[in-house]
């Protein structure tokens, strides 16, 4: 529905927050914990009661869905191959994207059956679906069926505000390219106040019909530095012997982090495929979830393989960083990208707001100056983002922990948990009880990835403060 007035990017709150009353009546013990339509930020939205007014094709969904994932995480994967190797990199990467597409799948497979079995007359999203399944559950999961809608909208608000906050300091670092460039010596703390209050400025467009089209730009702009980047990075490129084939295994953590950070498009999979004209050729073989990850993929390789290549152990947390610094199109293109990330920030920010600002509305709501409170709410959320990218400069350490913590817990750990919920009554796990056996192994990689991604990513923080 891009096209009409909202954003896929913020799909993912849009499409939960608008249950009428009477759909309450076919959640059996599943509670309706959100508060009155009236009392959430100002949105364009269909909601999960009926079908969408203008629901979108599959090409319109498939570039939806390319559009909501090609992001800084991209520009991160030549970081992410030095921390792998040439050829270890590229396996992983592989895996790693093949596990995260299976998981949103099980979403999907998740949604769709509680959805059938309770015989609800919406269409569940990720909070949703988890309390579902986790209330249809053993009572192991049962007891904490809120517990599971909390804990992914919590970890969807950190995820969202940490993607902010790597927004600030790729926009930060790549401005003070430019202003250098053009013999400007500003103070990289005074640069990054000018772009807070350049953001503070957009955040304050609480009506997603007017963001939609500045975010459309910023995805074009970014598509086309993509493209260019490569082109560039593409020139004198050394041989492949000049480069690890395997890095060494104390940095596989920080490439695990890397990489299901730029895969975690989870969170927008459900809303993509309730906005479908046809939601059944979402999750075919050839389906809009299969095609987009694959041309995800693709990219994700492309950069990472050729940025490592190109610049070795020196690559940056983002590929334009090392752009070349004499040449004209290499600054082109950083203005370029900068744009476009500090355009798509309040498409990001959008959904913690609409979190949080749900909570505080249950907690001390109704407000009679509603509009002041939550414009109060934007600046202060804002404000966290900023103070953390400032303390936190490493860019591609950031993206490492975002990805290590947030995306993990989403992408990795709700929808095997969902999954064997559903499937342990029955013990309907297929042939050899395979279904199983996937959802645990992916349990193991996901722990294994949050605990030593998170350790090694807070080591290095700590490291660069004493250096």
């Amino acid at each position: 529905m891009v096209h009409h007035g909202a954003d896929n990017k913020a799909m993912v709150w849009e499409s939960s927050d608008k249950l009428a009353a009477d759909s309450r009546l076919n959640l059996g013990k599943v509670e309706d914990h959100r508060p009155s339509v009236v009392d959430l930020p100002t949105v364009e939205s269909v909601g999960h009661m009926q079908r969408p007014k203008y629901p979108t094709t599959y090409i319109e969904t498939l570039e939806n869905h390319l559009k909501s994932n090609i992001a800084s995480g991209m520009f991160a994967m030549g970081d992410a191959f030095k921390n792998a190797g040439l050829l270890l990199a590229p396996i992983l990467t592989v895996f790693l994207g093949c596990l995260c597409v299976f998981n949103q799948h099980t979403l999907v497979n998740c949604a769709n059956k509680m959805r059938e079995k309770r015989k609800l007359n919406y269409y569940p999203n990720f909070d949703d679906t988890v309390e579902l399944s986790f209330d249809a559950g053993p009572p192991l999961f049962h007891r904490h069926a809120k517990h599971g809608r909390f804990a992914v909208n919590f970890f969807v608000t950190v995820a969202q505000l940490g993607f902010c906050c790597v927004y600030i300091v790729f926009v930060t670092s790549t401005t003070q390219q430019i202003l250098h460039y053009f013999g400007y010596n500003m103070e990289i703390h005074l640069n990054m106040v000018i772009t807070q209050v350049f953001i503070t400025i957009t955040i304050l467009i609480r009506n997603l019909k007017y963001v939609a089209p500045v975010s459309l730009f910023a995805t074009v702009i970014t598509v086309v530095g993509i493209a260019l980047t490569l082109y560039i990075s593409t020139e004198d490129i050394p041989p492949i012997a000049d480069r690890r084939a395997v890095a060494s295994l104390n940095q596989l953590p920080l490439f695990f982090g890397t990489v299901v950070y730029a895969y975690e498009g989870i969170s927008l999979v459900l809303p993509l495929q309730t906005e479908m004209k046809n939601p059944e050729k979402f999750s075919t073989p050839l389906g809009v979830l299969n095609v987009g990850n694959l041309i995800v993929t693709i990219l994700l390789l492309s950069i990472g393989f050729i940025g490592y290549l190109k610049y070795g152990e020196a690559v940056e947390g983002s590929l334009t960083l090392n752009l070349p610094y004499e040449s004209i199109l290499s600054q082109c293109v950083k203005i370029a990208i900068a744009i476009g990330m500090l355009l798509t920030y309040p498409i990001m920010f959008y959904v913690p707001n609409a979190v949080v600002w749900s909570v505080i509305v249950k907690r001390w709501g109704p407000f009679k100056k509603k509009i002041l409170y939550e414009y109060i709410l934007r600046i202060l959320l804002s404000l966290i983002t900023f103070v953390l990218a400032e303390v936190i400069p490493n860019l591609s350490v950031f993206i490492s922990l975002v990805g290590a913590v947030s995306s993990t817990a989403l992408a990795l750990v709700f929808p095997p948990l969902c999954d064997l919920s559903i499937r342990w009554k029955d013990q309907d796990f297929g042939t050899l009880g395979w279904r199983k056996a996937v959802d645990f192994i992916t349990l193991v990689v996901a722990i294994f990835g949050f605990c030593t991604g998170t350790y090694y990513s807070l080591v290095k923080i700590v490291n660069s403060f004493k250096n």
